[in-house]
């Protein structure tokens, strides 16, 4: 064969035009680009959709190589994978990995839209504040993906996971502020001797010998400050330039170069010594700003994680060979410790299965309500509910707050509502970019025709001082503190957004049964057949597994230590319980549901093989300072109260509600469809309830708020918790969410006044940068103190008494 045959025998590589991979003989092409695989061709067709082809054009051909095959080859070790999962079951697995390359909001839609770069994705969430994303995917069938696979994927897009011992063990991933301090180093030693190397300049004594040196050494000490520590400025804005979009760092990053490209010209041109010591005390500021909000977010950050407990209990077993329990809250567990979990109460950690048949809901954890069967030495995973009988569990790893928070404020429990101060917000930096460049570029057009030596200044001040960060930091801060000073007083916020949410509300729907009542002091009335001592180690065994109020009082009632294995177990909400207990079938719970006849009262009947034994009545007892606390509310607020008993309280209850705002005998689809009514009526409506038969009516109103009396058992559709006690106080924490609100619109005013006049006085070219760039963390602190200061005064003035 001669050389010409073999040079057309031998076919050039095809690259891949994601990735930059060679492609095999049935590579994918669209729009005349060529593809290794469908994920990359994906890939390409999301960015196309979304106009962000530009990811492509700055960079080298291809988005870069993609991981090297041995990179996150540890992922294959199951022990090692097994150990990073937050969740997993035969089909589907959740992972939250830590992106460091997460920087800017661009960075947020590819990685949310995972699951049409894979089909394997189910859903993928973005914390920014931590950057991190909790990635849920189905590790079985023909669309499948590996946790190495996964890896990888994150690592082709540009967002390489950091997986270290840390991850692991899963602790708290703490943000570091190294590098950015080491800038901050670099500028202000720069800054510092710049400044030095003027102050002939400033003081007037100038000498031509020393200027052009001064000027010189000025240069070359500028070149780490703009190109070291203001790098990440240049990053910042070349991903969101990639992106096709302009983030809030590109005015700034303009008059840093204006700056340095203007004071170059004059040393190199001009023999002057430029603005080399206003353009580095600049960049020093900045950076100073950034460090502060940083620091900003990771504290509100920590206080939402940390403080802001569920008061949330759990029964610890404290001897095992009497069975002996205590309730102990649930940050106070640990390792090793064995727990029991009752029907329809919340696994808080990792654990074994130790004793009992797991029936497990895991749509805390996934969204979906597909209940999975567990058995004797199996795992079950923070998150799950058990929907079974009793359990015990041995905890195999410490409670996470932060996963439990991360639970809750999963997106298959959204309302839908948006923030309107938040939404207001980001409108204001959808365009701020925009709106600052084209007004600076006018104002340095004015000065060009009517005094030249201002245009530098006027330009870069303009850039620089029209910064929305404060106006982005009052709105989370003041909500944020608002927060946390709620959790102290025992109401327990989802996030901070319900603090707007509660100021926006007009009507107040309660719940009567573990609501305004209480079961804690409330005697129980026996009438029927006297039962037999077995009987009542039977009717005992088949309560134990319930948390509802009434089943507790009545285990506390029969005083029986004994125990039996139930069998068949079942709870219906809003009707009652049944099991078998020594081959005899036990009902316990309503009239209807057991099969007698309905009587007046709100009885609990009890039934043993079909043959109804007796019923237990309870006398409800209200809550302290109860009356005091509807009497105010009923001044600024319509109250209802919605009952699943019968209307023998009715006379008791007309002290508070009008007859017509009174509903009794309902179930709890009922409840939920009278939230409706009252929503499509065009009112705001909050719930409280106890969170067992009322979930579905806590979801659908504008505000859901579940009592809880010491116990695992509440709904994740809730939007807060509160412990029981703190009812009285509930008018107190309206008032304190109403003047939480005006103060965070107060701030929004005072930020918005600031970038007025500070914008104003740049348009004259009489604001030097650096002092712009003093102006900027001053004003985000300003905000911060007015916040901060009026979020405290709310409390003084609302929640002292509480």
């Amino acid at each position: 064969m001669n050389s010409s045959t073999a040079s057309l025998s031998i076919a050039a590589p095809t690259h891949c035009y994601h990735c930059g991979n060679d492609c095999a003989e049935d590579a994918l092409h669209v729009d005349d680009k060529t593809f290794c695989c469908e994920g990359c061709k994906t890939v390409y067709e999301l960015l196309a959709d979304h106009e962000l082809c530009g990811y492509y054009s700055l960079g080298k051909s291809g988005i870069g190589t993609s991981p090297s095959l041995a990179r996150f080859e540890f992922l294959d070790h199951a022990e090692i994978s097994d150990s990073l999962l937050d969740f997993q079951n035969d089909t589907q697995a959740k992972v939250t990995f830590y992106l460091p390359a997460i920087h800017c909001s661009s960075c947020l839609y590819l990685l949310e839209h995972l699951p049409r770069l894979h089909p394997a994705v189910l859903t993928s969430r973005v914390d920014f504040m931590k950057k991190q994303v909790s990635i849920l995917y189905r590790k079985t069938g023909d669309n499948r993906i590996s946790l190495r696979e996964l890896a990888e994927l994150l690592a082709s897009v540009g967002y390489e996971p950091l997986i270290s011992l840390q991850d692991v063990v899963k602790e708290q991933q703490s943000p570091t502020y190294r590098n950015l301090l080491t800038r901050i180093g670099v500028a202000g030693f720069c800054a510092g001797n710049i400044m030095l190397f003027s102050f002939p300049e400033y003081l007037g004594l100038e000498d031509d010998s020393y200027k052009v040196l001064f000027g010189w050494l000025s240069l070359i000490l500028s070149l780490p400050v703009v190109f070291y520590s203001g790098g990440g400025y240049f990053e910042s804005v070349y991903k969101s330039l990639r992106a096709g979009r302009l983030n809030l760092d590109f005015p700034i990053l303009l008059g840093i170069l204006v700056a340095w490209g203007r004071s170059v010209y004059e040393v190199l041109f001009l023999q002057q010594n430029g603005y080399f010591d206003s353009l580095t005390g600049l960049t020093f500021f900045l950076l100073a700003g950034q460090w502060f909000q940083q620091k900003s977010y990771a504290f509100l950050s920590f206080e939402r994680d940390y403080k802001s407990y569920f008061p949330l209990a759990v029964t610890r077993i404290k001897n095992f060979l009497t069975a002996e329990t205590e309730s102990i809250p649930v940050q106070q567990l640990r390792r090793g410790d064995r727990i029991r979990i009752r029907h329809g109460e919340l696994i808080p950690a990792d654990s074994l299965l130790y004793r009992g048949t797991g029936l497990i809901d895991y749509s805390f954890v996934t969204g979906e309500a597909a209940p999975e069967s567990r058995t004797v030495g199996e795992l079950v995973y923070a998150g799950g509910r058990q929907l079974g009988d009793s359990v015990e569990l041995e905890v195999l790893k410490d409670v996470s707050q932060s996963y439990l928070t991360q639970l809750w404020n999963h997106t298959a429990f959204a309302k839908g509502q948006e923030s309107r101060l938040k939404s207001f917000a980001d409108q204001v930096g959808k365009y701020f970019t925009i709106s600052v460049l084209t007004l600076a570029t006018l104002t340095a057009l004015y000065w060009y025709v009517y005094d030249p030596s201002k245009i530098l200044n006027a330009f870069t001040a303009v850039l620089i001082i029209a910064c929305p960060c404060a106006l982005a930091l009052s709105y989370p801060f003041a909500l944020g503190h608002g927060m946390r000073m709620l959790g102290q007083k025992k109401l327990y916020l989802k996030n901070a957004e319900v603090i707007e949410h509660i100021a926006q509300c007009d009507t107040l729907v309660f719940d009567k049964t573990g609501t305004l009542s209480t079961t804690e002091v409330s005697p129980i009335q026996y009438q029927g057949e006297p039962l037999t001592a077995e009987e009542r180690v039977a009717l005992a065994s088949l309560v134990q597994h319930s948390t509802h109020p009434i089943s507790v009082k009545l285990l506390e009632y029969l005083q029986e230590s004994t125990r039996k294995p139930v069998t068949g177990f079942e709870a219906v909400t809003g009707m009652g319980l049944s099991g078998v207990v020594d081959t005899h079938v036990l009902k316990f719970g309503s009239a209807a549901w057991v099969g007698a006849l309905d009587r007046e009262g709100s009885a609990s009947f009890f039934s043993i093989d079909g043959q109804v034994k007796g019923a237990f009545q309870l006398v409800h007892q209200y809550r302290e300072g109860l009356d005091e606390t509807l009497t105010q509310l009923a001044h600024s607020y319509e109250l209802y109260v919605l009952s699943g008993d019968s209307d023998t309280e009715k006379r008791t209850l007309s002290r508070w509600f009008p007859s017509d705002h009174m509903v009794f005998r309902m179930k709890p689809e009922d409840k939920l469809a009278f939230i409706q009514t009252l929503q499509q009526q065009g009112k705001k409506v909050m719930m409280l309830g106890d969170g067992l038969n009322d979930a579905g009516a806590l979801k659908q109103a504008d505000v859901g708020i579940a009592l809880t009396d010491n116990t695992l058992h509440f709904s994740p559709a809730s939007d807060a918790i509160l412990e029981a006690s703190q009812l009285k106080n509930v008018g107190h924490f309206l008032k304190f969410s109403r003047t939480g609100l005006k103060v965070i619109q107060f701030s929004f005013l005072i930020s918005l006044v600031y970038n007025f006049i500070g914008l104003s006085y740049g348009l004259t070219g009489n604001l030097a940068p650096i002092v712009a760039a003093i102006l900027m963390p001053v004003s985000s602190a300003s905000m911060l103190f007015i916040a901060i200061t009026g979020m405290h005064w709310a409390r003084r003035r609302e929640l002292a008494r509480v």
